[in-house]
């Protein structure tokens, strides 16, 4: 990645509107929903500890990825993984390796934090998660409270 970009990894708690809005904007160049429902989805769905990796280019937030940390039950045991949520690279800087960085930013997170993680994709994306070691799971039986997904667009890895 290039030496002029900059990352920082900060929980929800700690981001103040600019990075918020900035957010927003970066998701909005891909999901088309417009700033103040990108905004609403933040502010219903984004929780306190969640952790967003941001790349900056100067002022311009170019590169984003959220991991949201979520809970799940096997039998009466509770657990906790980092739901890989958004992952998102400025339309002019693709092709740059910074998707690359922020999995490899990832994958640290998930060894640090002893957490398991969980993301859903197309299908046609499935090939760039597992040269990152991602591997498909079967979600015919698995669920996510706070997502909806189309099985037949759509895998769990």
């Amino acid at each position: 990645m290039n030496n002029n970009y900059l990352f920082s990894s900060q929980t929800t708690d700690k981001l103040n509107k600019k990075k918020i809005f900035q957010i927003c904007l970066l998701k909005n160049l891909f999901w088309n929903y417009g700033k103040k429902k990108q905004f609403l989805w933040f502010k219903e769905n984004v929780k306190k500890n969640d952790i967003h990796n941001l790349v900056y280019f100067n002022e311009l937030l170019i590169g984003y990825n959220l991991l949201r940390k979520r809970v799940f039950y096997l039998g009466n045991i509770k657990y906790f993984y980092l739901y890989f949520d958004t992952l998102i690279i400025h339309p002019k800087f693709r092709n740059q390796k910074i998707a690359n960085f922020l999995l490899k930013i990832n994958n640290e997170i998930f060894r640090k934090k002893k957490l398991h993680s969980f993301l859903i994709c197309k299908k046609k994306n499935k090939f760039f998660y597992k040269k990152f070691n991602w591997t498909q799971i079967n979600i015919s039986n698995f669920g996510i409270d706070d997502h909806v997904f189309f099985k037949e667009k759509f895998i769990g890895m």
